[in-house]
């Protein structure tokens, strides 16, 4: 399994997702700071590992604050993190969690308290990796055998801590002894399909084909796709979904055509103070993303560009949500929280 982001002596090591899959190199986060670059400059992306990432960051910062004014230099590492990108919410829960654990042992002296922050980041991805393989064992039931399964973005072991929640379901229904292959969506502007969907189900010899994104309708309409599993970034209360643009359509598409369509996604990713998804904000990134590929320019000097990051997918293109605790259908506003309710 891709080890995706760890806690060292030497500090936050992540796998430099940038590079991918030309280059295998690591980033090592001496201080909440570089843990903030990292995720801005998207050295690691996807929500749950933004929410592991987050969590030590505001382990090492405290780890390296000064005892003397901890409650004030906790707010700043906490706002530093928080502004960091605007639409995955497993980045708000982290820090929301280790402020709760923060509060909660106040009481204990400086190193015990360090100690304690140090121990709950590492638990947040523990947990997050266990979290990821019951939402397969959940998933892999609902996945077609003998059959192609589309993916958008990329949702596996390096969105996470380890195995994936999108790829998760993928790996776990393979691992049940299902014959399937994937379609990888390549996920223009960054390429997320392209450069590690397919590198990374290709370390586990899973059968995978590289598409455009626009040729995603053409394959749901052939008949070859079985199902569409993508992850999230944020689900709201009513079921509607942001994930990676592009999303939504094919979401439309996948039902023109009567594929099912699946969320995979960690309860952690509910945000139950939305009501709909148009509350999501959403995420706007720099041009260049657009109008270069790989440093080459694609597009004319000074071309205009719109560049959002992230699209919700209304509630009713979505057949299920796959969580840790099961399977919630329609109407999600009384499944999701009847999931979230489970002890």
């Amino acid at each position: 399994m891709i080890e995706t982001i760890q806690w060292t002596g030497e500090g936050v090591v992540m796998i430099d997702q940038t590079l991918l899959p030309n280059q295998q190199e690591f980033f090592t986060c001496r201080d909440y700071k570089d843990v903030a670059h990292a995720i801005r400059t998207m050295v690691i992306r996807g929500a749950p590992a933004i929410g592991v990432a987050a969590a030590m960051g505001v382990a090492i910062g405290i780890a390296q604050a000064d005892p003397e004014n901890l409650d004030a230099q906790l707010a700043v590492i906490s706002a530093e993190l928080a502004g960091t990108r605007p639409t995955a919410v497993n980045l708000f829960w982290a820090i929301d969690r280790m402020n709760r654990v923060y509060r909660e042992h106040r009481h204990l002296a400086y190193e015990a308290l360090r100690d304690r922050l140090i121990a709950e980041a590492q638990l947040v991805r523990v947990e997050d990796i266990a979290i990821n393989t019951a939402i397969g064992r959940h998933g892999a039931p609902l996945v077609p055998d003998h059959k192609t399964v589309l993916t958008h973005c990329n949702a596996g072991a390096l969105a996470t801590a380890g195995y994936g929640t999108a790829l998760g379901v993928i790996r776990a229904a393979v691992e049940s002894g299902k014959t399937i292959d994937v379609f990888a969506d390549e996920t223009r502007p960054f390429l997320q399909g392209a450069r590690l969907t397919v590198w990374e189900l290709q370390q586990d010899g899973i059968d995978v084909k590289l598409i455009t994104d626009n040729m995603a309708g053409h394959f749901l309409h052939s008949g070859q796709i079985g199902c569409v599993v993508v992850g999230a970034d944020r689900i709201a209360a009513n079921g509607d979904v942001a994930n990676k643009i592009g999303t939504y359509s094919v979401a439309v598409l996948a039902k023109e055509n009567n594929v099912p369509f699946y969320v995979a996604a960690p309860l952690s990713t509910l945000d139950l103070t939305l009501s709909t998804g148009d509350q999501i904000p959403i995420e706007e990134r720099a041009a260049i993303e657009v109008t270069h590929v790989f440093g080459v320019p694609v597009a004319p000097h000074d071309t205009e560009v719109r560049n959002p990051a992230f699209d919700v997918t209304p509630n009713r293109y979505v057949t299920a949500i796959i969580t840790e605790r099961g399977v919630a259908r329609a109407p999600y506003i009384e499944s999701l929280r009847a999931l979230m309710e489970i002890k």
